[in-house]
């Protein structure tokens, strides 16, 4: 089969390398899956430099979130079992911890709608308690894991203010659903977003940036609002001041979604129910701004890594270079 293989650590563009390897055979507890569609997440971007929390051994296969097929024809999706990930004909994952691909979205939709949605569901209901009527902020809202956030939000009945970098993200973040959009290379985030919520600020945080943005996050978090800590895609891990929580009587939340496939199964089934039925009642809708074949896999994980897309970039195995699957 062919899978892109890392044999070292760096950019994405320059240590990805289409191989042709053998097809992986499943160990125990595990299921062999053929991919339909494989969703790009920074943190694929991540294990190709060497830099995420997870290092499998040389060479691997990045892709971390899949809609696959399982050998009895069943449309699933999954997180593929590391060093054999997504971006391959084939992958396996932990029998377990595959979950049924809800039948309102197509392959590319259903590979997008695993890691960020379940990121969000659980960072806006489980940790910071989202209430409908409350203002929630999104960084980088018209990213894969920010526009996930945007939908949740909306979809809760909060009051959406996003944050993005660009006129071509302004537009996109207006479309996903957002009450308010800030600039935050021509506005002053901090200033707009005062001005948005009467200086009041906002209930809830959704940050997937760190460095500037939370910085940003501390001066318009409102009172007794909760700061959720997603990710650091802007490559700076910031440093809390605690006083300044104290002082202003906010909570900072961190969330590390895969904790949860060791420490509480069962809220990941659940979380996928919920997430299944909202799609089903069309509240919810992965925003894949494009598809690409396997071939053009590494240019597309360098261009998240490089936070020029929009939405989710998703690599379909069985689609042709002229568009065709």
């Amino acid at each position: 089969m062919q899978a892109w293989q890392v044999h070292e650590n760096g950019e994405p563009s320059e240590v990805m390398r289409l191989d042709d390897i053998e097809t992986p055979t499943p160990g125990d507890g595990q299921v062999l899956l053929k991919v339909r569609a494989a969703n790009i997440n920074f943190p694929d971007a991540l294990l190709c430099r060497g830099h995420y929390q997870v290092r499998p051994p040389l060479p691997f296969t990045p892709g971390v979130e899949i809609c696959g097929e399982t050998e009895d024809g069943r449309r699933v999706i999954a997180n593929p079992a590391l060093p054999y990930g997504g971006f391959a004909e084939y992958t396996v994952a932990d029998a377990a911890a595959v979950l049924p691909a809800p039948e309102a979205l197509d392959d590319a939709e259903a590979a997008a709608l695993h890691i960020g949605y379940q990121t969000g569901w659980f960072g806006l209901h489980r940790r910071a308690g989202l209430e409908a009527g409350e203002t929630l902020l999104v960084h980088a809202a018209a990213g894969g894991v920010g526009s996930a956030a945007v939908q949740l939000g909306k979809a809760a009945g909060a009051r959406v203010i996003g944050v993005v970098g660009g006129a071509d993200k302004v537009a996109v973040a207006r479309e996903l659903g957002c009450d308010v959009v800030v600039d935050r290379r021509a506005e002053d985030v901090i200033g707009a977003v005062k001005e948005a919520t009467g200086g009041r600020g906002a209930d809830v945080v959704y940050d997937p940036v760190g460095g500037e943005a939370y910085t940003q996050s501390t001066k318009v978090v409102a009172f007794e609002g909760r700061i959720v800590v997603v990710g650091f895609a802007s490559g700076s891990i910031p440093s809390p001041a605690l006083n300044h929580a104290l002082v202003k009587n906010y909570s900072i939340l961190g969330l590390h979604w895969g904790l949860y496939n060791t420490k509480n199964p069962k809220l990941i089934q659940h979380c996928n129910e919920q997430l299944t039925e909202l799609a089903a009642r069309g509240a919810i809708k992965p925003l894949v701004s494009e598809r690409v074949p396997l071939t053009e896999a590494a240019a597309a994980v360098q261009r998240v890594a490089d936070g020029v897309t929009t939405g989710r970039v998703t690599v379909i195995p069985g689609l042709t270079e002229g568009g065709a699957a």
